[in-house]
């Protein structure tokens, strides 16, 4: 069991971070609590796919000239995924921090049972 774990240790540590993440972002009231266990998160799926990515042994896939020596080649896609990931990463955390401003400027606070509360009070005076 331990030699399964030492030789997938990229893995477990990317299945630990995730699950750190996914706790963090369902038992915090904060936002910015729950933005900082989203990009655990995203890290997390990162590592995962360039594990799963990396041969060892094997070369960066760049011919130079048509010549390939026989050589064999990493795939590139899960570097390419993961170049995706984190744009998408990146983009999402400024909406969420813009959104998070917005919301602390208008309800000078960042928890969210105190958001909810102020919301629905606010609804209840509209009526």
């Amino acid at each position: 069991m331990l030699e399964i774990l030492w030789n997938n240790r990229i893995e477990a540590v990317a299945v630990i971070l995730f699950a750190i993440g996914f706790t963090t972002l369902l038992t915090n009231k904060n936002l910015m609590k729950k933005i900082i266990g989203l990009n655990i998160m995203d890290t997390a799926a990162c590592l995962f796919l360039t594990s799963l990515g990396y041969i060892e042994g094997r070369l960066a896939p760049i011919i130079v000239d048509g010549n390939t020596n026989g050589s064999s080649y990493v795939n590139p896609l899960p570097a390419g995924l993961v170049l995706t990931g984190i744009v998408v990463s990146v983009s999402v955390t400024a909406v969420m921090l813009a959104l998070t401003l917005r919301l602390y400027r208008r309800y000078h606070t960042l928890n969210l049972d105190d958001i909810y509360r102020m919301v629905h009070e606010e609804q209840e005076e509209m009526l």
